[in-house]
């Protein structure tokens, strides 16, 4: 391990041990998803705080990959945290009773993003933890992710790290490598992966951040110009909602 890789991780361990203490909580629930951004976040509250004080919820639907619960269980066993599975079908089943309901994939996705979280609120609230979110850089910062959905939570301890960087990071954890290896999914249908959603590899959204932020943001590519968009439309993400509160 490289003396920044190393600091860089310790003061991430930091950062989740000072959420910990300063809530006064008694411990930590993480979405585990089977991929690797909720795998490197799960070990990381693991090393700050104890396996001890770690519960790991799986939140699957009908369309969810059965390999990626046995991932999550596996990797819950090897970092030794607690682990749950708790179906959000009979949620979506609710839901379904709303008259003039429509369902397609994009609304789909977005209320299964929010139910998961609702279950990780829900478990915070009853067991008096924090929620630790999954998200990383890449996607935050072109808008891949549900508002109050995955994109919610109490801490971030991925959300400065690029996807490419996320990868560094889990082999420095020893994260197991069926994890690593698989093609990055949020689960939302049979098949979906999120470089086809997105219409481009992790590395060269990475790529492309890296220049646009190096340059004030003026494009030099397509591939730039097309990254560059994407940040712009989901401003409305990262920041916080309109008001005129002073």
């Amino acid at each position: 391990m490289t003396e920044d890789l190393g600091c860089s991780m310790g003061r991430v361990e930091q950062m989740i041990r000072y959420a910990y203490w300063n809530t006064g909580c008694k411990g930590i629930v993480v979405g585990l998803s089977g991929g690797i951004d909720s795998a490197v976040a799960a070990a990381f509250c693991c090393r700050a705080v104890g396996p001890d004080k770690v519960l790991g919820l799986s939140l699957p639907s009908l369309v969810s990959n059965p390999v990626d619960l046995k991932d999550a269980a596996d990797l819950s066993e090897k970092l030794g945290m607690a682990h749950r599975v708790v179906s959000i079908d009979p949620m979506l089943a609710g839901f379904r009773t709303i008259p003039e309901f429509v369902e397609t994939p994009y609304l789909l996705g977005n209320l299964m993003a929010r139910i998961r979280m609702t279950t990780l609120y829900y478990h915070a609230n009853r067991d008096h933890r924090i929620v630790c979110g999954t998200s990383n850089r890449s996607e935050y910062m072109l808008g891949y992710c549900t508002k109050y959905g995955d994109n919610a939570a109490d801490l971030q301890p991925i959300l400065h790290l690029y996807k490419t960087e996320v990868y560094l990071i889990a082999r420095e954890l020893g994260i197991p490598e069926q994890i690593m290896t698989k093609a990055p999914s949020a689960g939302l249908w049979e098949g979906q992966s999120d470089e086809g959603e997105i219409g481009l590899s992790y590395a060269e959204i990475d790529s492309s951040l890296r220049a646009l932020e190096e340059h004030a943001w003026k494009t030099d590519t397509p591939t730039e110009e097309k990254v560059l968009a994407l940040v712009r439309k989901s401003l409305h993400k990262r920041g916080p909602a309109p008001n005129i509160l002073s």
